[in-house]
């Protein structure tokens, strides 16, 4: 079955996230690899890092606020269309999102005002997202 009709099973992280904007030579803090979860980019052009706000110094350069869903995988780098799948109804439902992908899975970042908008728009298509109760 192709991935754009496929319902995916999501897991949403308790943590509130920041995704973070450096120079392109900065040094990687090192508050930005404690947590669960994090991820560090580098291109010519930046710095890109995503970490628990709560970890994350004031007056940076930073986007406060997002929580991140994380795609059930395993899938193979070869699937054609999973985040299609699920970037397409988000975009119905008028929310941004921000995507991580690792080798086994995909991660949607939200911001926290549009968290709402963004479970219901997941669950129309037919997607499952788990949310941490505790």
């Amino acid at each position: 079955m192709p991935a754009a009709k496929r319902s995916f099973e999501l897991s949403l992280l308790p943590e509130t996230f920041a995704i973070c904007h450096f120079a392109a030579d900065a040094v990687i803090p090192e508050w930005a690899t404690q947590g669960q979860f994090f991820s560090i980019t580098r291109s010519s052009d930046e710095l890109s890092v995503i970490a628990e706000a709560a970890s994350v110094p004031e007056k940076l350069r930073t986007e406060m606020s997002w929580r991140c869903m994380k795609v059930h995988g395993p899938f193979a780098l070869s699937e054609v269309g999973v985040l299609a799948s699920l970037a397409a109804p988000l975009a119905a439902a008028g929310v941004s999102v921000f995507t991580i992908s690792t080798f086994d899975t995909d991660y949607l970042l939200v911001q926290c005002i549009q968290l709402r908008e963004a479970l219901a728009g997941l669950r129309n298509a037919s997607h499952t997202v788990h949310e941490d109760t505790t």
